[in-house]
């Protein structure tokens, strides 16, 4: 007997993480974007204490954590939904403005669950490419919306290219896009973006009464194992956000730690500008010994091997750097410690030796 099975997933790829080396291996894991900081001891310190309550299920409403995001970030309250992490936040915006049919508009290559998503909604992902230099096309974008339209995401920083949406590119895109359109700019890296002028996700979410802003604490904050982010939307939009939520999807522990960490945001800036420093740093090398590359402004940086992109990853990994490679297209590497850093400016450099069409 073959059980029922919805048809429809036969089509939809599963998520694919990034790879992990052997535990034999001497090799350093840089294909999640994860930070290489331990949390805080104030935090752990903090969790170990409530551990004996695990037993208990969370509070869903998230009451201190909802005060203290709105109190940082100058928001109403009602305006906030969580999720177990950006991610599990943005297919809850899928299925919270489409219907089956419907239309999600992003850049490609953008994150790889944008379309997981909308396939998994019963929705449409329309995959606009990508500008020349890795960024987003924002005017093309804006000719792919129709009347099936109902969300775009824009990803700023953009992963896995690094490239960043200028404000004022954003307001142009925003006078061309219909008034139900939700517009989603998903934030992940914003804490690593150092660059002038760039969209702030939140000012346009004050500005126009169309757009939401994805923010998520497993990257800066470093709590990517615990899963938790959240949304700041339009407040009908929040409201749907929390109906298509897991329930008790982000736990107790989860939402603790979020508290201490925004309670310890000036320890965890000395991190970030120590991963900005050493991305730049990084950067500077490689461009020093030839090498062509992109650009910036997340906790990652890009390689657009292209073709050669499986030749340079297995490469990589001989030299112990595991990164995401993208077959055809490039290799994202995230930014690790200081000794990971010159391993992979040493590995690069070798590999791309190989291709001389990337030096």
């Amino acid at each position: 007997m073959t059980l029922v099975q919805r048809s429809s997933l036969n089509s939809i790829p599963a998520y694919k993480q990034g790879a992990t080396p052997g535990a034999a291996e001497k090799a350093f894991k840089l294909s999640s974007n994860e930070n290489p900081y331990p949390p805080l001891d104030s935090v752990v310190a903090q969790l170990a204490s409530e551990l004996g309550a695990i037993n208990q299920y969370p509070n869903a409403a998230a009451p201190e954590l909802v005060g203290a995001l709105s109190a940082r970030l100058g928001v109403d309250p009602d305006t906030i939904a969580l999720g177990a992490g950006s991610v599990e936040v943005a297919g809850q915006l899928i299925h919270a403005t489409t219907n089956p049919g419907d239309e999600v508009v992003f850049a490609w290559r953008s994150f790889e669950a944008y379309p997981i998503l909308t396939h998994v909604a019963g929705a449409t992902p329309v995959m606009v490419p990508l500008d020349p230099n890795g960024g987003h096309d924002l005017a093309a974008m804006a000719e792919a919306i129709t009347e099936r339209t109902a969300l775009v995401f824009i990803c700023n920083p953009n992963n896995p290219t690094g490239t960043v949406v200028d404000s004022a590119a954003v307001d142009a895109f925003m006078a061309r896009v219909p008034a139900h359109v939700l517009v989603v700019i998903d934030e992940a890296y914003v804490h690593f973006n150092t660059a002038a002028g760039s969209a702030i996700g939140l000012d346009f979410f004050r500005r126009y009464p169309n757009v939401a802003v994805l923010h998520t604490f497993s990257k800066a904050y470093g709590l990517a194992g615990l899963r938790i982010g959240y949304a700041v939307a339009p407040p009908e939009v929040a409201a749907n956000l929390r109906k298509t939520a897991v329930p008790f999807g982000v736990t107790a522990l989860a939402q603790r730690a979020a508290v201490l960490s925004l309670e310890h945001e000036d320890e965890l800036q000395v991190r970030i500008d120590e991963l900005v420093a050493g991305r730049e740093a990084l950067l500077a090398t490689l461009r020093d010994a030839g090498i062509k590359v992109t650009d910036s402004q997340a906790n990652f940086i890009w390689l657009s091997t292209g073709a050669d992109t499986g030749t340079v990853d297995v490469a990589l990994r001989a030299a112990g750097i595991w990164a995401r490679a993208f077959p055809g297209e490039g290799i994202r590497i995230s930014i690790g410690s200081a000794e990971a850093n010159e391993a992979i400016a040493t590995a690069v450099i070798t590999a791309l030796q190989e291709a001389p069409a990337h030096v």
